[in-house]
């Protein structure tokens, strides 16, 4: 019945400083849609942000989501990219079950205490060997 995930939706406290966020330290594509609001788009995927109360039919929190990020770089570039950008990492590298398999994990938050999970799939880190 259901094929992919087409966006997910944050609740930020300030969505400009998310976009700029998600664009330097993801690498993340900006976006304008429908009344001028924003998202981030990456591959197939988009990530829109509301602020509380923006949308009615969604009760969410700044700092409620928790999301996982497939890369295709190298997990320690991943971590140095962060450190470049004063991105604390709060765990990892570690091991844990993804939607297709066993995946490496670091996690870190946005600037609204989202916890952000950036994963590689095993079977593709020992590709690189």
């Amino acid at each position: 019945m259901i094929s992919r995930i087409d966006h997910i939706v944050l609740t930020v406290a300030d969505i400009e400083q998310s976009v700029q966020f998600y664009v330097k330290v993801l690498g993340m594509e900006e976006v304008t849609f429908g009344n001028g609001r924003r998202a981030v788009k990456f591959g197939n995927q988009k990530i829109n942000f509301q602020t509380i109360g923006q949308e009615l039919r969604n009760h969410s929190l700044e700092g409620s989501g928790d999301l996982c990020l497939i890369t295709n770089w190298k997990l320690e570039d991943v971590i140095a990219h962060l450190e470049s950008n004063q991105v604390n990492l709060l765990e990892g590298p570690v091991e844990k079950s993804g939607a297709n398999g066993m995946i490496t994990s670091i996690y870190f938050n946005d600037l609204d205490n989202n916890l952000v999970e950036v994963s590689r799939y095993i079977d593709q880190e020992q590709s690189d060997l």
